[in-house]
């Protein structure tokens, strides 16, 4: 194998300066386009109400918090913005990979643990995460980054609580990944 070869192999992410400033970009470019900025949990919200009303339209309606979700988004809340935002981003990551040669059907995971182990806890992390983000009013993107961009106290806290918390309890959880 050739030594360009070789660094072709090896160099397959962008350059994560580059893509903070990416991100920084289009985040102001929300800002400007839509007079809002980045986030996901209202795409999930979005798609759990439009599940509930088609699944179980009268649990729907005795739900307040559902009801109230789906009175107030004019027709479906498929049709907002941020659902649209995240088909993009979903499009966009597997584009991505598949341009770059890394879509695989695996999990990865420490040698340490198991596939179903490794899949659990990012099920279990994800579910409470998304969990918070409902309780704190948005997820990551939409309190600390968004937050952040318009020069949000909150947005800041909320960034330092994210990683400070996150670096807290990497000690007794890398040991599932590395």
């Amino acid at each position: 194998m050739t030594k360009l070869n070789k660094t072709r192999k090896v160099r397959k992410y962008i350059n994560p300066y580059l893509g903070g400033v990416l991100l920084g970009i289009v985040l102001l470019a929300a800002n400007f386009v839509s007079g809002r900025g980045l986030g996901a949990s209202g795409a999930i919200k979005s798609a759990v109400v439009t599940t509930m009303n088609t699944v179980a339209p009268s649990a729907s309606e005795k739900s307040g918090f559902v009801k109230e979700f789906s009175q107030s988004h004019q027709g479906s809340p498929m049709k907002t913005w941020l659902v649209f935002e995240m088909m993009g981003v979903l499009v966009g990551g597997f584009l991505s990979g598949a341009f770059a040669g890394r879509l695989k059907f695996k999990v990865e995971h420490s040698p340490s643990i198991t596939s179903r182990k490794r899949l659990i806890l990012a099920l279990t992390g994800g579910v409470l995460f998304g969990f918070g983000s409902q309780l704190g009013r948005g997820c990551t993107s939409g309190s600390a980054l968004s937050g952040m961009a318009v020069l949000s106290l909150g947005g800041f806290v909320t960034m330092m609580a994210i990683f400070g918390t996150a670096f807290a309890l990497a000690y007794f959880f890398r040991r599932n990944w590395i």
